[in-house]
């Protein structure tokens, strides 16, 4: 004869079960339980380490171009050659144009970067020929200045910011101490000035002078060569400028 409520074997059935959960549901039991006692006013434990302060990211400072400094030419003579060959000044595929002219000149001219119309040599187009004629105004002969550009190849919208953080401000820096003018003249304001890393030009008539470990370059800006061939009015400025700074 079966024991009341279990199996033959002793063990309790699926109706056993669920009549045994049945009156503990009734007596209000319907929870999970833990028999270790709890208190309920200790503190929460946290519920995780606090994460631990990243050390900060220390960036490096880009490399310059041509392996920097003191891989740059320490003559006049040699700049001419990598000013056209290295790789990082200028976009692969675009034509560069050599810098010309003597070491220690009277005057130096740097335009922004060749000209429109410049196809064999630098500043050997319009703009070049308005050059031409402001120099002979003023006493020279374009055999007797050095002429160059801030960047070796024509390039659209260029972003001179970016230039500037890649190190071109300093190429050029380190060029005008090569050649050892005594005066430096700047064509293209705007972009040269940020290359520079000055403030706008036309808060002040006269760049800083322009220094690379060697002797302080009075430095005159002046507008855009291809500006000034399509603008004619603009020149009577840039002579008014001139002026006033050899006389100073």
């Amino acid at each position: 004869m079966q024991a009341s409520g279990l199996s033959d074997l002793g063990r309790p059935t699926r109706a056993d079960l669920a009549a045994a959960l049945d009156w503990w549901r009734l007596a209000g039991v319907d929870g999970d339980w833990l028999d270790a006692p709890q208190s309920w006013l200790a503190p929460a434990a946290s519920a995780a380490p606090a994460a631990r302060t990243a050390a900060p990211v220390v960036e490096a400072a880009p490399a310059l171009p041509g392996g920097g400094p003191a891989a740059w030419p320490t003559e006049l003579a040699q700049f001419a050659q990598w000013w056209l060959e290295t790789p990082d000044l200028a976009p692969a595929g675009v034509p560069r144009l050599a810098p010309v002219g003597p070491a220690e000149p009277p005057l130096m001219i740097v335009a922004a970067m060749p000209g429109a119309d410049d196809h064999d040599a630098l500043l050997s187009g319009r703009s070049g020929r308005l050059l031409d004629g402001f120099l002979a105004a003023a006493g020279y002969s374009r055999e007797a200045v050095y002429c160059a550009s801030a960047l070796p190849a024509r390039i659209a919208a260029p972003d001179w910011a970016a230039l500037a953080a890649q190190g071109l401000g300093e190429v050029l820096r380190h060029h005008c101490a090569l050649v050892r003018p005594q005066r430096v003249i700047l064509f293209g304001e705007a972009g040269i000035s940020a290359l520079l890393g000055h403030a706008p030009p036309h808060k002040s008539t006269h760049l800083p002078p322009i220094n690379h470990d060697g002797p302080m370059i009075p430095a005159l800006y002046g507008y855009d060569l291809d500006a000034m061939v399509a603008r004619p009015a603009l020149k009577a400025g840039l002579w008014s400028r001139w002026l006033d700074w050899i006389a100073a």
